[in-house]
């Protein structure tokens, strides 16, 4: 495994661990428990500012131009379901976050919306991670050369510094850590999830 590979895959995880979190949340408000606007926006903060700004973007802009410069079809085969799924997941995200704005209780509409939000991005970004990991990296690292993956996280490592630099990627972590804290991911749940996308 190579480390670029290896620094997305840890990424993954933290964005596993958060979308567990926002089942747990989504599961205490479906039980009657009120959406809170502030809740909310903490979930879209992280996922649009880390998992898509910092994680996909490391993907789209390194990662699959990479792959794309080495013959993969930008319009069709794997590369074209991830940037497809990414957009389907910012699509959710732009919901959550303008739910988020709000203050206070979102009320009976605001937990209709968190809820059918949540329940289609958390598989959505489930499944999507599984393919990456299991299908779309090991073909990265067949196809891409040592050289090729060596440039790339040199890449990975400005990218990263930018966010360090401005506080954003420790912030960003904080927060998830967090919500995790508060809203502890089901364990049980998490290993079914992995073991149904593994067609199990």
């Amino acid at each position: 495994m190579h480390k670029a590979i290896e620094v997305l895959m840890g990424e993954h995880r933290l964005i596993e661990e958060a979308l567990g979190s926002l089942e747990t949340y989504a599961g205490q408000v479906r039980d009657g428990a009120p959406a809170l606007c502030e809740v909310v926006g903490e979930y879209a903060a992280f996922f649009r500012e880390f998992a898509d700004a910092c994680h996909h973007g490391k993907e789209e802009d390194i990662l699959f131009q990479r792959m794309v410069e080495r013959g993969f079809p930008r319009e069709a085969g794997p590369i074209a379901v991830m940037y497809h799924e990414h957009e389907l997941g910012r699509a959710h995200v732009r919901s959550l976050t303008a739910l988020g704005t709000g203050a206070g209780e979102a009320g009976s509409e605001g937990s209709r919306v968190l809820l059918e939000h949540a329940d289609a991005y958390v598989p959505l970004l489930r499944q999507h991670i599984q393919k990456e990991d299991r299908i779309l990296y090991p073909m990265a690292l067949q196809s891409l050369t040592r050289s090729e993956l060596d440039a790339m996280n040199g890449e990975f490592e400005v990218f990263e510094a930018r966010m360090h630099a401005d506080g954003s990627y420790d912030r960003l972590r904080g927060l998830a850590e967090r919500l995790a804290a508060r809203f502890h991911p089901d364990p049980a749940r998490m290993a079914a999830a992995q073991l149904v996308h593994c067609g199990r």
